[in-house]
């Protein structure tokens, strides 16, 4: 399959690293121009470079995606850079497993302001441009936490379901001028984990990450996949997990 991919411009949060640095360096291969947003400065020059010298074209700012000034910078480095903006990928998120009667309220509060609010903030960034133009392309990476609801994860999942919810209300109210697709990655081989606060659940999530784990790079061509359909197909939802992941 030739992906329909080459010339788009491409806004990514959370792409310094895991699967936002292998969604970039995978669609700048096919002709995409990359604009990365993420906290770590030095992660950013460090993939912009790589994306360059295999022959990408590609810009970056630091973004943190609880700060919605960040978001809208992001938005406007691609309009000054590339005159257009035509697919967002709220890829940025974090995650923190404990009993809910733990009452790890700050942690309850990064989830709900990283992986929701910060989604929310990146497609408000986005509508505008996308309205003007009459078209464009919302990718927001879930999880499949929530789809199968466990103990420790009811923050996490909660934040991850809010943003499954909010992606498909989006492409109904649409109506098909705007492409809103969800991608829910099951165990994936990244750094997600080391945020982890609950040691011994860190402990447990990498040996499963070690012996199940698929690549930052499967999750890509899933993306690559939803952006690269004619303009007249939307991909709705995609679940990517390990073949041995419950």
């Amino acid at each position: 399959m030739k992906y329909e991919i080459k010339g788009k411009v491409v806004a990514i949060t959370g792409a310094s690293s895991g699967i936002g640095r292998s969604i970039a360096l995978m669609l700048a291969k096919e002709g995409a121009k990359i604009v990365l947003g993420a906290r770590r400065n030095d992660r950013l020059e460090e993939l912009a470079t790589a994306i360059r010298e295999d022959g990408g074209e590609v810009v970056y700012t630091v973004t943190d995606v609880r700060r919605r000034d960040d978001l809208l910078h992001l938005v406007k480095l691609a309009l000054d850079n590339y005159g257009r903006l035509d697919v967002m990928i709220n890829n940025a998120g974090v995650s923190q497993l404990s009993r809910i009667d733990e009452l790890d309220i700050e942690g309850w509060e990064e989830m709900i302001d990283i992986n929701l609010k910060g989604v929310l903030y990146g497609i408000a960034a986005a509508i505008p441009v996308f309205r003007e133009q009459g078209s464009g392309h919302i990718i927001n990476i879930i999880s499949t936490s929530g789809i199968k609801i466990v103990p420790l994860q009811g923050v996490y999942a909660g934040t991850k379901n809010a943003v499954r919810t909010i992606s498909e209300a989006l492409r109904q109210e649409s109506n098909g001028w705007l492409r809103v697709t969800g991608i829910s990655p099951g165990f994936v081989q990244t750094e997600f984990v080391n945020n982890l606060k609950n040691e011994q659940m860190k402990a447990v999530i990498l040996e499963k990450m070690e012996t199940q784990g698929i690549s930052p790079d499967d999750i890509a061509s899933a993306v690559a996949f939803a952006i690269g359909q004619p303009a007249n197909v939307d991909i709705g939802d995609i679940i990517i997990r390990p073949a041995a992941q419950d």
